[in-house]
């Protein structure tokens, strides 16, 4: 049985980069280490693998503008061509993109493999490149619809509050990119948020996660006052620390998952603080970039 996952050891991100390489850079005589570039840590990775622990079929996603995302380096085993297994890795890699807030997802597809991606909804723009002096590049883009387990009103109200009320918020441009009432992602502009480094500033990073944890707070309380009306309060963040692992730069974005928050609101029907606890995490593309450890006071109204 295949499973569809990003790599998770270092054996399976050894074989992910083979595969790379031996589909695409090595019948045409490149180097061991030519299917690798600098947007490897940035990026959003994807295969499917076989039970017996053989990498079958490889994708990568990463960011090209503010709202748009960019498919690279998709390739297949040749026994497992033909199977659907690229269509799965697309498949995958677009509702990442869509959490991620991305509108549209460019790629530049080989010209054998023109077929493949207008099946799937891609449109040809221009032509592109030609790669090793032989193999001609397309333009291709497919606009992305929402994600189908997004909550996009409630997503809306909360960003506009934010908006409205913190108005580094909105300089920041921070968005609420996906919510299903187990996971709250959150991003902003990363080229206004840049330091002298050109990596996100801590101080932004601190914002992005302060705030993706009081709105995870504010969304699951008004969950909860869809059954007790009367339920109602003012969050406040009462402690906070933060830990920064590695820089950010490119794909970053805050999240919030339901196993991570801890407390409930039920103090709030005696007129009393509620506390929520909660693990805020920042990433640069797949790795945990800062980790943000919460609490959250609610407090009555009234």
């Amino acid at each position: 049985m295949n499973t569809l996952r990003s790599p998770k050891t270092v054996d399976e991100l050894t074989q992910y980069y083979q595969l790379r390489w031996q589909i695409l850079r090595k019948p045409w005589g490149q180097k061991l280490g030519s299917e690798q570039d600098n947007y490897e840590q940035q990026a959003i990775h994807k295969m499917v693998i076989n039970d017996q622990g053989e990498v079958l079929a490889v994708g990568r996603l990463e960011k090209a503008d503010k709202y748009q995302g960019k498919v690279r380096f998709m390739a297949v085993c040749e026994q497992a061509q033909g199977q659907g297994l690229g269509q799965q890795i697309i498949n995958a890699l677009e509702l990442r993109a869509s959490q991620l807030g991305m509108k549209e997802i460019i790629l530049n597809a080989r010209e054998q493999a023109l077929g493949f991606y207008q099946k799937l909804g891609y449109k040809t723009v221009k032509f592109s490149h030609i790669l090793f002096d032989e193999i001609k590049h397309y333009t291709m883009v497919k606009k992305l619809n929402e994600h189908p387990l997004h909550k996009m009103a409630l997503a809306q109200t909360l960003q506009d509050i934010w908006h409205k009320t913190i108005p580094l918020s909105k300089a920041m441009e921070l968005q609420i990119s996906y919510y299903d009432g187990n996971k709250l992602m959150t991003y902003c502009d990363a080229d206004f948020n840049q330091n002298l480094h050109h990596t996100m500033f801590a101080g932004s990073i601190y914002t992005l996660a302060t705030l993706t944890g009081w709105g995870w707070v504010y969304l699951a309380l008004q969950a909860k006052q869809q059954q007790q009306n009367n339920l109602c309060g003012d969050i406040v963040l009462a402690e906070a620390k933060i830990k920064y692992h590695a820089p950010i730069k490119g794909l970053a974005y805050g999240q919030v998952v339901k196993k991570d928050v801890s407390g409930q609101f039920d103090n709030l029907l005696q007129g009393k603080k509620a506390r929520i606890k909660l693990v805020a995490h920042v990433y640069c593309g797949e790795k945990i970039a800062a980790t943000f450890n919460a609490s959250y006071v609610v407090l009555p109204k009234g």
